[in-house]
């Protein structure tokens, strides 16, 4: 199942379900199918829908299944604004840096470093919620305050349930879904001030979406293909599978003595290709189209503002 977080002209946000071209309103459809929640209040966001649990989940697949015969409930996807699948998670986005060995390779090679340094631990930074934007949404340029605005594709996480101290073997146990997070960066800011906070959270630079796919659907996120391309240009291009730290990994060492709640986000890091460690090194620039696709969840699209 494809959620996701939309709105209409004069409305509020409201929690849909994506399907082929259209988006399910699933407080228009909740007490117009009938399931077992009928008469209860709808949920209205995905946040709601990871609290609520398998009932709810259930509820949501005979709305998914009875759509095609409910199309006053369906809306066009061209004609909704794609809010951030979850607007306000409970924490700021978790993030890992260089996380992929083919990164970490060119990183360190950009920063005159032993290429095979590989971190000992995960590295952590954090984004807050003010990052957040949706699907073909456009992000400032900032120029007033860098000069080296930078992409970074990325799969994020979905936390399903409250949990710390997890055990690798038990963290898929864990998840809610998945979704597609570009951490745009701002390079010189990220080296000025030595901690990465600053060159990471400049207002709307962490494009998220368009969907959050529950995990049934992806069975192997260890085997995912991503690829990011700048105005059709293929700028990074890898798999999950050179992730240094696993999905398991990941939330066992962030969970470490710190609860994780229903609705936080991980972003688990983001492969070689960055614009940084190219040569000549490339910025984002005032008009660029970004496109960020992962194997099963979608493309999330991300214009830079002139």
């Amino acid at each position: 199942m494809k959620l996701l977080t939309f709105s209409r002209t004069g409305q509020q946000s409201r929690l849909g379900l994506m399907l082929e071209g259209q988006i399910l309103d699933v407080s228009s459809a909740w007490n117009v199918v009938e399931h077992p929640l009928q008469g209860s209040p709808a949920p209205t966001s995905v946040l709601d829908v990871i609290r609520a649990g398998h009932s709810c989940m259930d509820a949501l697949a005979l709305l998914q299944n009875a759509a095609r015969h409910r199309p006053e409930c369906c809306v066009d996807a061209d004609e909704v604004t794609f809010l951030p699948p979850i607007p306000q998670p409970p924490k700021n986005v978790i993030c890992v840096g260089r996380n992929y060995k083919a990164h970490i390779v060119e990183s360190n090679l950009a920063r005159g470093r032993a290429a095979e340094d590989f971190p000992k631990a995960i590295e952590l930074f954090t984004k807050p919620a003010t990052t957040l934007v949706g699907h073909k949404q456009a992000v400032s340029r900032h120029a007033a305050h860098t000069a080296i605005l930078d992409y970074e594709i990325e799969l994020g996480v979905v936390i399903g349930k409250e949990g710390s101290n997890i055990d690798p073997a038990d963290a898929m146990k864990y998840i809610f879904g998945y979704t597609i997070v570009n951490d745009i960066t701002a390079r010189d800011l990220q080296a000025l001030h030595g901690q990465w906070f600053k060159g990471k959270s400049l207002d709307g630079t962490c494009p998220m979406g368009p969907v959050v796919v529950t995990k049934d659907e992806l069975l192997d996120a260890g085997k995912l293909d991503l690829v990011l391309s700048v105005n059709g240009e293929v700028r990074q291009s890898s798999n999950t599978s050179d992730l240094l730290f696993d999905i398991p990994q990941i939330i066992s060492q962030v969970s470490a003595g710190l609860t994780l709640q229903a609705g936080d986000i991980i972003a688990t890091g983001t492969p070689s290709g960055v614009g940084f460690a190219m040569t000549p090194p490339i910025s984002l620039e005032s008009g660029d189209l970004i496109s960020a696709r992962i194997h099963g969840i979608g493309e999330l699209l991300t214009t830079i503002a002139r």
